[in-house]
């Protein structure tokens, strides 16, 4: 199981190979963009846990990277440590105004790095700012967005459940559920790049439940192509055998078998129209019972 997705920002093609081979070996998903334009595309593809920036790039500098990451709503959670052979400290303050998470300056000790991006992202997991399984904002976050809703017009939400997830886990174990959850974050976040808008939100809620706050006109579109994609895809995460038959064979300790429907996506969608409401626990809770009812007609 992987510990983590690192982007590493380095136009220095030893430097970056030699620390993609590091990582890697160490367990972490890593991955390498040497321009400043390529680390922001890679960003929204494969949401990093954290980012490795080089402040001198051919392109746009590492600044530039980090302002333009914080400044978008998807990908202003992301930590960023800033690695440069500058040493002055103006540099340093420039970074941290910026929201940069740490600095370290070349050259640097292999090991200190290491440390520094694991107590990095161990420290945006510890403060429920993302998800361990998906990098995908979680708690706080998730929580400052919905209160922002009281505030806003024309917004929508669609609450998001992987449906029969619990019996796949079961059967293929936690480290294949894994593999779903973070293949789910990586469906919304490529559907609402392709489909919504720059100030659109993604959130891991945890376990099987995500969040996606939109605009109003943007809810059922979304909806509609996010059950599409899932279900054309998650056929991959079966054996054979169990995507040609089209269920899961369940077999439980009593020796009974029961036949158990591929993973799909139970969305209930809810829209400022539904308002007004004067608390983030009525917004959570009028979301949940339109998710529960759409599960119950598709059932019927």
């Amino acid at each position: 199981m992987s510990k983590g997705r690192i982007l590493v920002v380095e136009d220095d093609f030893d430097i970056s190979n030699m620390l993609q081979l590091y990582f890697k070996s160490l367990g972490y998903e890593v991955y390498v963009a040497p321009r400043g334009e390529d680390a922001l595309e890679m960003t929204r593809q494969k949401l990093p846990n954290v980012i490795v920036l080089d402040i001198m790039l051919p392109d746009i500098d590492g600044y530039e990277v980090c302002r333009r990451l914080r400044t978008n709503l998807r990908t202003s959670h992301v930590p960023i440590l800033f690695l440069t052979q500058k040493d002055e400290r103006s540099d340093k303050i420039k970074g941290l105004e910026l929201g940069a998470d740490d600095y370290i300056t070349k050259p640097f000790d292999v090991e200190e790095l290491r440390l520094r991006v694991r107590n990095t992202i161990k420290r945006a997991e510890l403060e429920s700012l993302t998800s361990p399984s998906t990098g995908l904002p979680s708690g706080r976050l998730i929580e400052q967005q919905l209160r922002q809703l009281l505030r806003r017009e024309d917004w929508g939400l669609l609450y998001i459940g992987v449906e029969h997830f619990d019996a796949f886990n079961e059967v293929y174990g936690f480290v294949a559920g894994e593999e779903v959850l973070r293949f789910t974050g990586m469906l919304l976040n490529d559907v609402v790049e392709e489909m919504g808008t720059p100030d659109d939100f993604i959130g891991h809620i945890g376990g099987d439940d995500f969040i996606v706050i939109t605009k109003k006109a943007l809810v059922e579109p979304l909806k509609a192509e996010l059950v599409r994609r899932f279900e054309e895809n998650v056929g991959t995460h079966y054996d054979f055998m169990t995507r040609m038959q089209g269920y899961l064979v369940v077999r439980h300790e009593d020796g009974r078998e029961e036949r158990v429907p591929l993973m799909t996506l139970a969305i209930g969608t809810l829209t400022s129209d539904e308002g007004p409401f004067t608390d983030i626990r009525e917004i959570t809770e009028a979301a949940a019972e339109i998710r529960r009812r759409s599960r119950t007609m598709d059932n019927a």
